[in-house]
């Protein structure tokens, strides 16, 4: 029974390892498509999800401020975790200083994903940028 399970496990690896529509940018979302475009020239990976979690949070509709991003590159081998995670900020420093509020990361190499292929979830929003005054200023130059 083992080797039926591993056989229909791998198709479904192998098929979400090179599912590429998540890495077409909208044209439409300005700050979406920089981040996309960006970590795509920036590291290359195999697979890459942006989310927009904004509508999760207190924000105007339509808001980019608040992001999900999953990154599985092999540029990530034989680095920790934080590393990946500096990569992944330095790659987005432009859109983090002033259009970007919030930005979840999940960065894993080829291997790590092909045995775990799943996005992780974000909670529910507790109001956090209610009391952060550069909410306002960032959506408006998201906006732009």
């Amino acid at each position: 029974m083992l080797p039926s399970v591993v056989h229909l496990a791998r198709p479904v690896s192998i098929r979400l390892a090179h599912f590429r529509p998540h890495m077409d940018p909208d044209p439409s979302r300005p700050v979406e498509r920089a981040i996309r475009t960006k970590l795509t020239n920036a590291l290359k990976p195999d697979h890459l999800e942006v989310l927009n979690e904004s509508h999760m949070h207190a924000v105007p509709p339509g808001s980019e401020s608040h992001f999900r991003v999953l990154v599985v590159s092999s540029q990530f081998e034989d680095l920790p975790l934080i590393q990946r995670h500096r990569m992944v900020n330095e790659t987005l420093k432009d859109e983090l200083s002033c259009r970007i509020h919030a930005l979840a990361i999940q960065a894993k190499t080829p291997a790590q994903w092909g045995s775990n292929p799943t996005l992780a979830k974000s909670p529910p929003c507790m109001g956090g940028s209610k009391g952060d005054h550069t909410v306002e200023e960032k959506l408006k130059t998201g906006q732009e």
